[in-house]
């Protein structure tokens, strides 16, 4: 059997199968991909190189070659996350164009509703309104200046120790590291993470589901109604409720997307997944290799 045959075999079976909140404050982590459990999420296992630990980014004592690693390092991941976001995606389309679900389509668009915070009867219009504007995807651009400025460009004591880029919390003791200026009486740790990539997934899943990021979601969905795709400057924006810090904040990520360029991160992840984004396409980005999704370039700084 061809490797496009089994991909596609592959694909089908698929279908067939079926925290953290704002200023870094999760209620709840759920797995992406149980290991003992082939068909959760209708999403295949993660390819090995996902699982890698966060590169030693102190090693590097010049500023634009430590950007340049740190940038590359995270593309390749984000645009995994992505990918399998979009997987998910096309599997609801699917069963929304279905005028009748197998119990096992309901229990898959039942736990998707969980894990998105969807309050809505299962297969109802109001539930596949709510997890089409949920159930979709963070451009590059925006991923990695929040992560640059989060984890002080991978350097952190929590990127370091616990692949956490982005200052995710979590409330149950042991769950991750207790910070050195945690108030008397707090009980909450900066979660630990099994890879850069997890953490990553994490972020996604958070911007997709808190009621905080409501206006972030909105214009995202402003933006493929019109075809087009939402950029990093635009959605940081509805980041207005991510730090204490508020339109500063907001003002400080646009600014280091700007001056790094990370606006061409977001073409050439528009440019990989092109108009069509069919699942057994996206199976094919999402089970590649690492090389698969190197940009065919460097991002320039503008300053």
């Amino acid at each position: 059997m061809s490797a496009g045959v089994k991909l596609t075999a592959m694909a089908a079976t698929l279908v067939l199968a079926f925290g953290w909140g704002a200023l870094h404050k999760p209620a709840d982590f759920q797995p992406e991909y149980d290991q003992d459990n082939a068909t959760l999420d209708a999403l295949p296992p993660l390819p090995a190189w996902a699982m890698a630990d966060l590169p030693d980014f102190t090693d590097y004592h010049d500023t634009a070659e430590k950007k340049a690693a740190f940038f590359s390092f995270l593309y390749p991941r984000i645009v995994l996350a992505n990918t399998r976001v979009l997987m998910l995606r096309d599997n609801l389309e699917i069963l929304e164009r279905k005028p009748k679900l197998t119990g096992q389509e309901m229990a898959w668009l039942k736990r998707q509703a969980k894990r998105l915070r969807v309050d809505a009867d299962i297969a109802s219009p109001e539930m596949y309104e709510v997890l089409n504007r949920r159930l979709d995807v963070i451009p590059p651009s925006l991923i990695m200046a929040q992560a640059a400025n989060e984890s002080a460009w991978g350097t952190s004591r929590f990127a370091t120790q616990g692949n956490n880029l982005f200052g995710q919390w979590c409330f149950t003791k042991g769950c991750g590291l207790v910070p050195r200026s945690r108030v008397e009486g707090a009980t909450h740790e900066v979660a630990a993470f099994a890879s850069p990539y997890e953490s990553i997934r994490a972020y996604i899943t958070n911007i997709n589901r808190h009621d905080s990021y409501q206006a972030l979601r909105n214009t995202r969905e402003q933006a493929r109604e019109k075809d087009r795709f939402p950029g990093g400057v635009a959605l940081a924006q509805g980041l207005i409720g991510y730090s204490e810090r508020g339109a500063a904040y907001v003002e400080e990520i646009q600014a280091m997307i700007r001056h790094n360029n990370l606006g061409y991160y977001d073409k050439e992840y528009k440019a990989l997944i092109g108009s069509s984004n069919t699942l057994p396409e996206l199976l094919r980005l999402a089970t590649g290799d690492e090389s698969a999704f190197t940009p065919g370039g460097i991002a320039k700084s503008e300053g």
